[in-house]
């Protein structure tokens, strides 16, 4: 695990005082996303296919920053589209940052250079750059040739001027063992990215691309085929240690999707950003009207394949705040050095 101790600790106090309430549904993580317009088309995105008149509509900074102050996440991630295309996010990052959020700006990293100007280093602030396999996948998952290369020389300049930055990576059926050990131990030893984040894709309907997506038995032989011999040991992976096991199938859990909730100029999503089942005009009423027993593997055949971070990550949270051996083994994993950097900060 490569979270900051800082932020490992604040995320673990809050899952804390959650359950001392006995509140059960609680959002670990807000997926924001002010506005759905981007510049790429790619294959895997369902957010593109939007009527231009929704493509064009835009978040306020004050929508922003209610959004966040009424979930009470912790930590939020700035999704779209392209973040960098709305012309305040320098705005809406700094408004999040000052309330003490930990923030993850989510961007194909096209506007990146051009704009690393707009914002100041900070540890409640990270860019995450989608990277979705190494130069020819990568290109060919976004649908342009050259962006590849125009991420990681982006990565190098954020770096350089002292931002933290992370990565996104989604894995197709065309992968395998080979292809996701090739791009992790680039990104973690080449590269040398803070930390990387990575999920199993999942067939959403608003995709244009149907035919390539990993299932569920798919999904468990790649993972542990890649993790093998201590493998995922050595890379500084951005989720919890019961996240992974459940990725090669270990342990199984429920979606428990309101832990990361969206929020866009739709409004609040249901019952998360990869199904559109209706919005609602707050996250109360999200969590409340939502029928949270109908989805999830086995209950909707639309899970049937999902193992998205989306929905089980913040399983994964809560499982291992509940248990005092998952958070000692989660507490020894994020001092343990990965690669060519150790994460103790």
């Amino acid at each position: 695990m490569a979270v900051p101790l800082r932020q490992a600790m604040r995320v673990g106090s809050y899952v804390a005082r959650q359950r001392l309430r006995r509140n059960e549904k609680f959002a670990l993580v807000l997926q924001l996303e002010p506005l759905y317009q981007c510049n790429l088309a790619c294959a895997g995105c369902g957010k593109i296919q939007h009527e231009d008149a929704i493509l064009q509509r835009r978040l306020t900074v004050q929508q922003c920053i209610d959004a966040v102050e009424e979930c009470e996440a912790p930590m939020v991630s700035i999704a779209g589209g392209e973040p960098l295309v709305h012309k305040e996010i320098d705005q809406i990052v700094a408004a999040l940052v000052a309330r003490k959020r930990y923030v993850y700006l989510c961007t194909n990293a096209l506007l990146l250079e051009k704009k690393l100007h707009l914002f100041t280093p900070s540890p409640y602030f990270s860019f995450s750059i989608h990277i979705d396999g190494l130069r020819e996948r990568h290109d060919e998952s976004v649908c342009r040739t050259g962006v590849f290369d125009k991420a990681i020389a982006a990565i190098a300049a954020a770096k350089a001027r002292g931002f933290r930055v992370t990565t996104n990576t989604t894995f197709f059926d065309q992968d395998d063992a080979r292809s996701i050990r090739g791009v992790l131990d680039f990104l973690n030893d080449e590269v040398q990215v803070d930390s990387m984040q990575i999920s199993p894709g999942y067939a959403y309907e608003k995709a244009p691309d149907q035919d390539h997506w990993l299932n569920v038995e798919r999904t468990h032989a790649i993972f542990r085929d890649a993790f093998a011999d201590g493998r995922r040991k050595k890379w500084r992976l951005n989720h919890s240690p019961l996240f992974l096991d459940f990725l090669e199938g270990k342990v199984d859990f429920s979606c428990t999707a309101w832990g990361i909730p969206s929020y866009s100029v739709l409004g609040w999503q249901r019952p998360c950003y990869l199904m559109s089942d209706g919005y609602a005009t707050s996250y109360r009423e999200l969590v409340e009207t939502t029928a949270w027993e109908k989805y999830g593997r086995g209950r909707d055949e639309r899970c049937a394949n999902c193992m998205a971070h989306c929905g089980y990550e913040p399983t994964a949270v809560v499982a291992t705040s509940a248990s005092l051996r998952e958070s000692i083994r989660a507490a020894r994993d994020s001092f343990r050095p990965r690669g060519n950097k150790a994460h103790l900060n």
